[in-house]
């Protein structure tokens, strides 16, 4: 169960992206059926574009604003699965809150990790230089 929440909470603005595009399509009529839909390519699309803009994205800058986006909801939902599930077992609220502090932490990593997956350890700008002795193009760091 812990794994299933923890695993969920990375895509808290996908998600919410879902919820919101769902809530509309049922206002504009679509059904149920038409806002599952709705909700379903939204939340892929989201997920899809966030990666692919990451992955595009030359300005550190940039790449760290488009992570944020992705990581400070996932931590913000974090913190509040990592609290409810603390008020179960544990009876100090100082523990209880450094419980949700540290879960907001790993899993605001974790979405961070998440969006920067596609982008792989060669997305660092570089360039192409042409090898004088192959004659051939080769990436210069």
């Amino acid at each position: 169960m812990f794994w299933l929440i923890f695993a969920l909470a990375v895509y808290a603005l996908p998600f919410f992206v879902a919820v919101s595009a769902a809530a509309m399509a049922l206002e504009r009529g679509a059904g149920m059926t038409g806002a599952l839909i709705v909700a379903i390519i939204s939340a892929a699309s989201m997920l899809a574009i966030g990666q692919f803009a990451h992955s595009v994205a030359r300005p550190i800058i940039l790449r760290g604003m488009i992570g944020g986006v992705f990581a400070i909801p996932a931590g913000i939902s974090g913190y509040h699965v990592m609290l409810a599930l603390s008020q179960i077992g544990v009876s100090s609220p100082f523990w209880r809150e450094a419980f949700a502090c540290v879960g907001a932490i790993f899993i605001a990593s974790k979405a961070w990790t998440q969006i920067t997956v596609l982008s792989g350890p060669d997305a660092a700008p570089s360039r192409l230089t042409n090898s004088a002795s192959t004659g051939s193009l080769v990436r210069d760091a």
